[in-house]
């Protein structure tokens, strides 16, 4: 439908055309499950008298509209858009339709808990869905307040962005809600959430008053509602918020809503914060888990400032409202909340993915150039989130906190309830800082691509530095080169009165890297340390290179470098180099077997142990890959033997385990964990593990539909349907994948993450057999899968179903001979070059193994 995909300039046109007043919008929900009734009042003025524009409404049955008492033909309603012409200086339109309710996540999302058939509801409106639901101008600088009213079943639990009400009652079994005016605010951070929710209540009390805190869930889910951690974690990140900001939090309440089949992690609703419910765990997770939870916790409540109070005029600064988000998460947790390493995580997980995604055909500048809806929904990436709080994280080492700070209470000062630009907070930053930060924001922002610092020196004979440099490169691609703010660490062998050998650092040292050499002075003279680590405390957005010395040293020992952080940053090197083809995976495996165990940050030990898998499965010689492979299992057999009973470590391990198994001794202890004849101390073999197992077997032939089915009697939920299609999907059997395929690339009716979990499990390594067919199945299916089963789900398709597990040089052929003529979505288009750029890295990487250890 053409009408969907609003460009930049139309909302330019629409906005100094326009300002919006107010909206009431009515939602029935007791009409059927297939649609609900829909009757917005839509108050605004014209600057031109006489002028046309348009309103926004998806896939709606339009009944009436009215605009300024004279009604308007309905059949005029097409491509999604309400034509209005003739405005007046003041306007008001009525429209009344009949709306679909989703099963994809977009808009008004309907859900029955196969547990016990109690019906939730819930609305999910960014980028542009809010239209969905109601008649909108669906565009972020049309701000308006917002007047809900809806009629649902009266023992339903309805929230939406302002206080709950009481509802009025009639006479059919029916209540209606009508919800006080909200405070101005975009379109797409409205919400309206309804079903049989389980609530739990408090407050927070604050500098600036009291705020009313929710949480709810699903009935079925109550159990698992960890109440004291989650209003905790809340309480820590509103107190730290309000003290940074200097200003109150500025909604009337804060509620936060677990809710089912998600596509997002949460997302930011003015005091309406809608998250996965997959966040309230039924079996034991490791800390990482909760790490992440905590930090999207803080990162939605972040946006109730950045984002929700002071919103980007066009999805132009996409960016800035996620990126200052996600930083502002992890600086959040680090000092406010019990996950003080924060930013070791960051690093071994969260900035890994922003590495990734700058190196693949699609990277474009933080700052992107979100010319239109479309573009807007493929620049959701790593990108916006990963990359940009990191260059955030830097600019705040450039210009110090306190003045960032400073800048920030400022920016929010003067927009509150308003609209802005980039432009707007590099005045408040400048003002505060004192730097010219116009060039910062050039050389970082407008440009794409990860640069590479590698360290180039000459020693003398009894082993100092002669000279040390810092050599700077870019892709020819993406070839700017930038300024750093760089640590740098020598770390030394240091044995201990108890005689424990350690890597201690004998010196740091902070320099200022720009254009392609850059010496380091202060370290002539010095004696080579055992480990020179480049980026040290993690100032810098750039891969960094270990020399020859430093990489032995890891190889053999990096569990005994103390400091989690300069861990994260060796891990992260040697997966880079790994990737690079700079570093066999013979060596990275070596590597993560000989020092994973040690490892104490929670995401490096959940993290690296899935990069090794890759380096296995993908990156390994072919010819040699079955030895490999066979040594990981028995390494992570022997990690699992070892791991401290009821540990995070032990979780992992038996995971991975399952994954990589394929020996008849490794699939037979999967099957002893299962039926309870192989007992490991410490580990509690619950629900979710049970299917990992399942999942493993199944992959490997050696679980059936019965098998499946069996399992699935025992974990009659939502989450044990999911499990279960992942199951199925993973079985190596023709019969299998097709129906697999057809529910998750051609039936628009499977619920999204049914459809997430087959194709995450689909391309499984070494089913090249049974996958081969589908390489020609996936290129028939890009151009037409957006339109089939939307664009969320489209993409999540093409991603993960590209055929890397099947990687050759004829497979890339193929897939650029496609690729040279194929006509079809550009998002859908994205997926297919980002696969074939993977292939062709793993091909690469191949080779590299071929060569061997050390070459």
């Amino acid at each position: 439908m053409p009408g969907t995909n609003l460009t930049r300039d139309e909302a330019t046109a629409r906005a100094a055309l326009l300002d919006v007043t107010s909206y009431d919008v009515a939602l029935d929900l007791t009409t059927g499950p297939e649609t609900f009734g829909s009757t917005t009042t839509l108050v605004f003025t014209c600057r031109e008298p006489g002028a046309s524009t348009f309103a926004d409404l998806v896939g709606a049955q339009v009944h009436e509209i009215t605009l300024n008492g004279e009604r308007l033909d309905p059949a005029s309603y097409a491509d999604s858009r309400i034509p209005l012409p003739g405005l007046a200086a003041e306007n008001v339109l009525v429209v009344r339709a009949a709306c679909p309710y989703s099963n994809s996540g977009e808009g008004l999302h309907r859900f029955v808990d196969p547990v016990d058939d109690r019906v939730y509801l819930y609305s999910q409106f960014e980028v542009p869905d809010a239209r969905r639901v109601f008649t909108t101008f669906e565009q972020p600088d049309l701000k308006g307040v917002f007047t809900f009213h809806v009629t649902a079943p009266e023992h339903w639990v309805v929230v939406s962005n302002a206080p709950t009400p009481e509802p009025t009652r009639g006479e059919d079994g029916a209540a209606t809600w009508h919800f006080p005016t909200t405070k101005p605010m975009s379109t797409y951070v409205t919400a309206v959430v309804a079903g049989e929710y389980h609530g739990v209540f408090d407050t927070y009390e604050g500098p600036f008053g009291e705020i009313p805190l929710g949480h709810y869930c699903r009935q079925s889910l109550v159990e698992h509602l960890d109440r004291d951690e989650l209003v905790k974690i809340t309480k820590q990140s509103f107190a730290f918020f309000e003290e940074q900001f200097a200003m109150a939090y500025p909604f009337e309440k804060y509620d936060q809503l677990y809710v089912p089949e998600y596509n997002m992690g949460a997302m930011e609703n003015a005091g309406c914060v809608t998250l996965r419910d997959e966040y309230l765990p039924r079996s034991r997770q490791p800390r990482s888990f909760y790490e992440f939870r905590c930090s999207v916790i803080t990162h939605e409540m972040a946006h109730m400032w950045f984002g929700d109070l002071v919103t980007m005029k066009w999805w132009d600064d996409l960016w800035l409202n996620e990126s200052f988000a996600e930083w502002a998460c992890y600086w959040c947790e680090a000092e406010a909340t019990e996950f003080t390493d924060a930013w070791t995580g960051f690093a071994n997980a969260r900035k890994q993915t922003g590495y990734r995604a700058d190196q693949l055909p699609s990277t474009h500048p933080i700052a992107a150039d979100n010319h239109d809806l479309e573009a807007v929904e493929v620049n959701f990436d790593m990108i916006t989130y990963a990359k940009g709080a990191s260059v955030l994280k830097q600019l705040v080492a450039w210009v110090g906190l306190e003045p960032f700070v400073a800048g920030l209470r400022q920016y929010f000062a003067d927009h509150a309830y308003g609209n802005t630009t980039f432009d707007d907070l590099l005045v408040a930053l400048e003002r505060s800082s004192g730097r010219e930060l116009g060039s910062w924001a050039t050389e970082w922002l407008q440009t794409a691509g990860v640069n590479t610092l590698t360290p180039d020196f000459e020693l003398d004979d009894d082993g100092t530095y002669r000279r040390l440099a810092v050599r700077q490169t870019a892709h020819p691609d993406h070839p700017t080169l930038r300024r750093h703010r760089l640590g740098i660490g020598l770390y030394d062998w240091v044995t201990d009165e108890q005689g424990v050998d350690a890597l201690v650092r004998r010196d740091y040292l902070e320099v200022d890297v720009e254009g392609e050499t850059t010496d380091v002075k202060e370290a002539v003279g010095q004696q080579q340390p055992d480990l020179l680590l480049l980026n040290d405390q993690d100032l810098a957005y750039a891969k960094i290179r270990l020399d020859e010395r430093s990489l032995a040293t890891v190889v053999g020992g990096l569990s005994g470098l103390q400091d989690s952080l300069a861990r994260a940053l060796v891990w992260g090197a040697a997966w880079d180099m790994c990737r690079d083809a700079e570093m066999s995976a013979t060596d990275y495996v070596t590597l993560v077997l000989a020092n994973i165990g040690d490892e104490t940050d929670a995401w490096g030990v959940t993290r690296i142990p899935a990069y090794a898998a890759q380096a296995v499965g993908s990156y390994s010689d072919p010819a040699h890959r079955a030895e490999l492979r066979h040594r990981w299992e028995r390494g992570l057999r022997d990690l699992l033997e070892a791991a401290e009973p009821g540990s995070d470590q032990q979780l992992t391990f038996v995971r991975s385990y399952a994954a990589t198994a394929r020996s008849d001794e490794a699939l037979a202890d999967l099957e002893g964990l299962l039926d309870g004849s192989l007992v490991v101390d410490g580990l509690d073999v619950d629900t979710d593990l049970r299917w990992v197992l399942v999942t493993g077997l199944a992959a490997r032939g050696r679980a059936d539909h019965a098998r499946i089915d069996a399992e699935l009697e025992r974990d009659q939920t939502i989450s044990g349907q999911e499990h279960a299609a992942a199951a199925r999907a993973a079985m190596p059997d023709p019969e299998a994948k097709e129906t697999a395929w057809r529910l998750a690339v051609e039936e628009a009716s499977t619920p999204n993450e049914t459809a997430r979990s087959i194709v995450t499990s689909f391309m499984v390594p070494g089913q090249d057999d049974v996958l081969e067919p589908f390489v020609q199945r996936y290129l028939d299916a890009v151009p037409v899968t957006w339109d089939r089963i939307g664009a969320h789900r489209g993409a999540v398709a093409l991603e993960h179903l590209f055929p890397k597990a099947l990687a050759s040089q004829a497979l890339l052929d193929r897939v650029d001979e496609f690729l040279a003529t194929a006509e079809a979505n550009p998002g859908a288009l994205r997926y297919v070059r980002e696969g074939r750029a993977e292939v062709a890295r793993a091909l690469a990487a191949q080779q590299r193994d071929r060569l061997g250890t050390g070459a």
